[in-house]
């Protein structure tokens, strides 16, 4: 997968020094993956979830939440946002 943009990974990351680890092992996946639909994504992600058009991915202990879009006959990640549990909750991100 050619995950994009990884400065959004390395930004939420410095605002939030412990997501460091945690993004990087899920970039180092995402990007040798070759996902071809959530089935595969679950492989490799069992909490990944279906919202609407994006993914969204549980990290650093169900802490923080992961928004992508996955485009998988083209095999692109499109990062739209590196939340808290209770950001996401707010759900602003959907607008």
């Amino acid at each position: 997968m050619h995950v994009i943009s990884r400065r959004k990974l390395r930004e939420a990351a410095d605002q939030n020094s412990e997501l460091s680890a945690a993004l990087e092992i899920w970039y180092r996946i995402a990007k040798k993956a070759e996902w071809q639909s959530i089935v595969d994504v679950r492989n490799q992600f069992p909490s990944a979830d279906a919202v609407g058009k994006h993914t969204v991915f549980n990290i650093k202990g169900n802490h923080y939440r992961l928004i992508v879009e996955i485009y998988y006959r083209s095999q692109v990640v499109l990062v739209r946002h590196v939340l808290t549990h209770a950001e996401y909750d707010r759900g602003d991100w959907k607008k």
